[in-house]
């Protein structure tokens, strides 16, 4: 792995931890799972936001802007199984 490759993840993870807390408190949590040459984030639902009828706001109004906020290159954040 690269620098800028390692900064990105730190990035995005960094991300993901300010949104943790909001999640764990509902059951919840999000893991990352890859971000693709073309900069599509994947990332997987856990928990009580597995299935949840809110996951696809949380994902998009949540957890889609922190990241973009830290990582304005990504192209799109895709939940995945």
């Amino acid at each position: 792995m690269n620098n800028q490759h390692e900064t990105i993840l730190a990035n995005i993870n960094a991300a993901i931890s300010e949104v943790r807390p909001y999640l764990n408190a509902d059951g919840g949590d999000v893991e990352l799972v890859e971000i693709t040459p073309d900069n599509i984030v994947k990332v997987r639902l856990t928990g009580a936001c597995d299935g949840c009828p809110f996951s696809m706001m949380t994902l998009k109004a949540g957890i889609e802007q922190a990241i973009r906020k830290k990582f304005p290159e990504m192209k799109e954040l895709v939940a995945v199984a």
